[in-house]
């Protein structure tokens, strides 16, 4: 049985994608643990859900910060404190500069299929109207390990959603984010089976091991 893997999650809004991970893990589903949340907004529900589920909470408010590099030296220092694992990037909407030691080990989930619709600027029903706008007749959803730039780094998988003729932003969002609860915790739980490689700008995933 695979060991618990220990999460740091950050996050700036409504902690949709934390509350998915936490009902994962108590159905048995996701073998992992989260072991704090980070928010850079005070007003995040996200930080409710997470003292209810009596989760270590951490505010690092970016409106603090001038320089992203200071406010990601203060992310790192929370999570420090904790016996991370892995760093959860989970609607966090700043730009983190990942450490070294968490290079590999810290994964996103973007709302659409990196390479397209995709970099700064490209977040939220942003990349939904973009979508619309290209008459694109599929979209979908990227988890990914980060690197130090925005929406990029080695592609762990990908999951597709339909665009529709009659989609708005809040349909098509409503349809990508159905398939985002189910390839963030398959990542995860593929990094917890230790079955991820990162071989150059690829990921491999290993066969599940047999008992």
């Amino acid at each position: 049985m695979p060991k618990a893997v220990n999460l740091a999650v950050l996050l700036s809004g409504s902690g949709r994608s934390l509350q998915n991970l936490l009902d994962r893990i108590a159905a048995g589903r996701l073998d992992a643990q989260v072991r704090l949340v980070v928010s850079s907004r005070g007003d995040a529900y996200g930080l409710e859900r997470a003292r209810a589920a009596g989760i270590p909470t951490a505010l690092v408010e970016s409106r603090r910060f001038r320089n992203f590099l200071k406010m990601s030296d203060a992310v790192t220092l929370e999570i420090e404190r904790q016996p991370v694992d892995l760093i959860v990037l989970a609607g966090f909407m700043c730009f983190y500069r990942i450490p070294d030691p968490f290079l590999g080990r810290t994964m996103n989930i973007h709302p659409a299929l990196i390479p397209a619709f995709s970099g700064k600027g490209f977040y939220g029903h942003f990349v939904h109207e973009a979508v619309l706008r290209a008459g694109c007749k599929v979209t979908g959803c990227t988890v990914h390990f980060v690197d130090n730039e925005y929406d990029h780094g080695p592609i762990i998988l990908q999951r597709t959603a339909p665009v529709l003729d009659d989609d708005t932003p809040d349909t098509l969002a409503a349809r990508v984010f159905e398939q985002e609860c189910e390839a963030y915790p398959e990542a995860i739980q593929l990094f917890a089976e230790d079955r991820l490689r990162i071989e150059g700008s690829r990921v491999r995933v290993l066969p599940k091991r047999t008992p």
